[in-house]
């Protein structure tokens, strides 16, 4: 799986914000200093993520951005499927061979295996929510590692 830029700046964004004490806010420019990419860059990402409930705004001198809902409460693909420009439904329509359209779209062997790994991939990203990406490299890998032993050992 291929995580777009989009996708990874917008999420780093999200972990900003979840850092934050109750109460507290970013400013766009924080923001992109933090992240180390422009602020037309993180303007466009905090557009895309308030027009979809992630964060809210607040205006005057005290303002910036902080999220509009727990960080517990939101899901890695809630935020995937908001930021992503590919979405799996349209792989077939970005056909790039020498005819007008693939000719295997009545019937395809490979199509159920790319929606098959899709699925994987969003139920595994609809159980992890943007707290469990707030602390340090280590400690987020600490946590995945357990999780996934729990799993395996529940046959999950």
């Amino acid at each position: 799986m291929k995580i777009s830029a989009q996708e990874e700046y917008g999420l780093r964004c999200l972990v900003q914000l979840a850092t934050l004490d109750e109460g507290k806010t970013l400013t766009l420019p924080q923001i992109a200093e933090r992240e180390g990419i422009s602020s037309a860059n993180a303007g466009k990402l905090m557009w895309l993520l308030s027009k979809e409930g992630f964060v809210k705004a607040t205006r005057g001198t005290k303002g910036g951005y902080s999220l509009a809902r727990p960080s517990d409460e939101i899901s890695l693909s809630e935020v995937i499927k908001v930021l992503d420009a590919d979405e799996i439904d349209g792989h077939c329509d970005s056909y790039s061979g020498v005819k007008d359209s693939c000719v295997h779209t009545g019937d395809c062997g490979i199509r159920p295996v790319i929606v098959g790994l899709h699925e994987i991939v969003q139920n595994a990203l609809s159980n992890i929510t943007l707290a469990q990406l707030v602390g340090s490299e280590k400690k987020v890998d600490e946590r995945f590692h357990r999780i996934q032993g729990l799993h395996s050992t529940l046959n999950i």
